[in-house]
């Protein structure tokens, strides 16, 4: 152990928090089976770093001290429920238990914590919850951020997201959640809970849908943990591994998405020598792993094939447009929706020229989905001032700015249009 001030114990035990809650809370779940509890009793742990580090020094192994704190904090309160409730029968497991926490405590936890932390991922995400309450249930108890972190990457009042963390747990007290790893067919079905929440949580971070900046990194950064997370626990579900292409591919572009002011830089207009070739590496052998797992290849597996076309051009203008539209059309018949025409339609205007386009963009303008989608207008306007067709373009361009919350998205689309009004870019 190392002797350190206050202040760097301080900084410390938040460090250990972000790479340690996970396993810890994970862990507790399956010896108290209530997730609040858990929590609490982790959150105990940490107090007692706090308190005991600055003196001691910072263990080597800081999630194995924290994991046997919170151990026997956890067999105490147990213990003393058991004799409240005169279940003596009760006691001589928890103590059979207290025998286990020993100092080679951290070979025990590595032995569980995978299926541990994948039965908190699947508890965190169960369909019993509403999604605004699965993912702040996810953020809190798998990233470990804090109800007003949540609030602030979300831009919503910090008492909302306390609300619906308290929400989250009462309903999965009330459906009497099972704590167990579901197996087969059945943990499919909560597989496709937990991707859509890590994409939420991913896609919001990415593109924010309000505020003043364009991104939110951190959001971006745990998702990509949750992702790799999730990967390195379900080797063999090809959406996992799908999922996780497509972040680190479309994250391998984010320092050149925006401007030294912090305004969008589009696609085609960013520097690819500044894309992260690491992730992109990283992210295509993901995109194999998955195709190797699944055929047909399903949504994730999809846009991230779509992802690798963009990851693979090493110039604009070398980009494999046609099989973008392709994968597209494919990805339209596996999970259609109107913003995946909308986005094929892009891809055709890009490989069969702007008119194709616009035709095909004029094809969803009643689609009451996109109805309030700003990409819609944002697309024609595009379409439209690269047929010269400026007038049209600008009203497009301003009705696009007028249905973002993104103030930067907004702040965009305003200067093309007063562009349009001076003989187009």
């Amino acid at each position: 152990m190392n002797a350190v001030s206050a202040r760097d114990s301080d900084e410390a035990i938040r460090d250990v928090f972000r790479t340690e809650s996970a396993r810890l809370v994970a862990g507790l779940v399956r010896l108290v089976r209530d997730v609040g509890l858990a929590e609490e009793l982790a959150q105990d742990a940490l107090v007692a770093a706090l308190e005991q580090w600055p003196g001691s020094g910072i263990p080597n192994s800081p999630g194995a001290w924290l994991q046997a704190v919170a151990r026997n904090h956890a067999i105490n309160t147990l213990k003393r429920n058991a004799v409240v409730a005169r279940k003596h029968e009760q006691i001589a497991p928890l103590e059979r238990e207290r025998e286990r926490i020993r100092p080679d405590l951290e070979a025990r936890i590595d032995d569980e914590v995978g299926d541990d932390v994948l039965r908190l991922i699947l508890i965190a995400c169960d369909p019993v919850l509403p999604m605004e309450g699965r993912i702040a249930l996810t953020l809190r108890l798998l990233c470990g951020l804090t109800t007003a972190e949540i609030a602030r990457a979300f831009l919503v009042p910090e008492q909302t997201i306390a609300q619906r963390i308290v929400r989250a747990k009462r309903a999965l007290g009330e459906a009497r959640a099972p704590f167990e790893v579901p197996r087969g067919p059945r943990l499919a079905e909560r597989l496709a809970s937990v991707r859509d929440v890590v994409c939420l949580v991913f896609n919001e971070g990415y593109a924010a849908t309000a505020g003043d900046d364009l991104m939110r990194p951190h959001l971006c950064e745990d998702a990509l943990r949750l992702g790799r997370m999730l990967a390195e626990l379900v080797r063999d579900d090809a959406e996992v591994h799908g999922l996780l292409a497509l972040m680190e591919l479309q994250q391998s572009r984010a320092a050149t998405r925006v401007d030294e002011v912090g305004d969008p830089v589009l696609l085609m207009d960013q520097d690819r020598s500044r894309w992260d070739r690491s992730l992109i590496e990283h992210g295509l052998t993901e995109l194999r792993r998955a195709e190797s797992l699944a055929s047909p290849r399903a949504r994730y597996t999809l846009q991230a094939a779509i992802a690798a076309c963009h990851a693979r051009a090493r110039a604009a203008d070398e980009t494999d447009w046609a099989r973008i539209a392709s994968l597209y059309g494919e990805l339209d018949a596996v999970a259609g929706s109107p913003v995946v025409r909308l986005n094929r339609a892009v891809a055709r205007s890009m490989s069969e020229g702007p008119a194709v386009g616009l035709e095909a963009l004029d094809a969803l303008t009643d689609e009451p989905a996109l109805r309030g989608y700003h990409l819609l207008p944002s697309a024609r306007a595009h379409l439209l001032e690269k047929l010269g067709r400026l007038d049209e373009a600008r009203a497009e361009f301003e009705r696009a700015a007028s249905l973002t919350e993104n103030l930067r998205q907004r702040s965009r689309l305003l200067e093309r249009a007063r562009a349009c009004i001076a003989g187009g870019p």
